[in-house]
């Protein structure tokens, strides 16, 4: 089996169904857990921010399953082009400040340098 173009919205849902047959009990929790992460009522942040915040988190983890499904739950919520892009900016600033703080790590672990005399 080729995995070339492993995303495909079709055929990669039906496989929950696995989760369903090995481990009903995770699935059911989880499955309760995300809608009440992404309710529409009864929580402080809107549900178009956090829908904002998930598609930040799924660029930030390069998730393509959470891009599509919470780019379109954003829109859905009323999220538009300005601030999806801004959701993605947000994912690269701090995925690019990760690689700047974790990059002082380097010179952590090199230990000090050793300076030559002359």
């Amino acid at each position: 089996m080729a995995h070339d173009h492993y995303f495909d919205r079709a055929e990669d849902g039906k496989h929950t169904t696995d989760y369903k047959k090995h481990t009903p009990d995770i699935l059911e929790a989880f499955d309760a857990f995300d809608h009440l992460v992404f309710a529409e009522e009864g929580r402080e942040i809107p549900l178009k921010f956090r829908e904002l915040m998930a598609v930040a988190v799924g660029i930030t983890t390069q998730c393509v399953y959470c891009i599509d499904w919470h780019s379109r739950q954003a829109r859905k919520a009323g999220a538009t082009d300005a601030e999806l892009a801004e959701a993605a900016w947000v994912a690269t600033a701090i995925r690019a400040g990760g690689g700047f703080a974790h990059g002082r790590l380097a010179f952590k672990f090199a230990g000090p340098h050793e300076h030559s005399a002359g």
